[in-house]
């Protein structure tokens, strides 16, 4: 009886799978996955989604090294990353710590603190 139309325009629902940690939650430890994540809340602890993208809320505090495929910051890292594909720091974000990542883009009104190394090649070499 109900049926849902797919836009050509929508990616797979495989595609866009994600998970998501809401602002009232806080995690010490290691957070690991297989699927893009978006995380609101407070994480003390190294982060790794090989391959996949991480956004970092606007109320997300993270003491955390960052291993994903790219990465969206709206909110604050303390912390190194390093991104296969993309870091983008948008406005109001903010990371404090080392990035390594093939592209990187930071909006107006962002702040980061650290060291930049941009190579190309990590994401030719993730392709493969």
């Amino acid at each position: 009886m109900w049926t849902k139309q797919q836009n050509a325009t929508e990616a797979p629902s495989s595609a866009r799978e994600s998970a998501r940690l809401g602002a009232s939650l806080e995690i010490k430890g290691h957070i690991t996955g297989k699927e893009n994540l978006q995380i609101d809340g407070k994480v003390d602890g190294p982060i790794t989604l090989n391959g996949h993208e991480l956004t970092v809320g606007s109320t997300a505090q993270l003491h955390s090294e960052i291993h994903a495929g790219d990465v969206v910051v709206f909110g604050k890292v303390v912390g190194n990353v390093l991104a296969r594909g993309r870091v983008d720091i948008k406005k109001d974000g903010e990371i404090i710590g080392d990035i390594s990542s093939a592209r990187i883009s930071i909006e107006d009104g962002a702040h980061f603190k650290g060291r930049i190394e941009i190579d190309p090649t990590k994401t030719q070499a993730a392709a493969v």
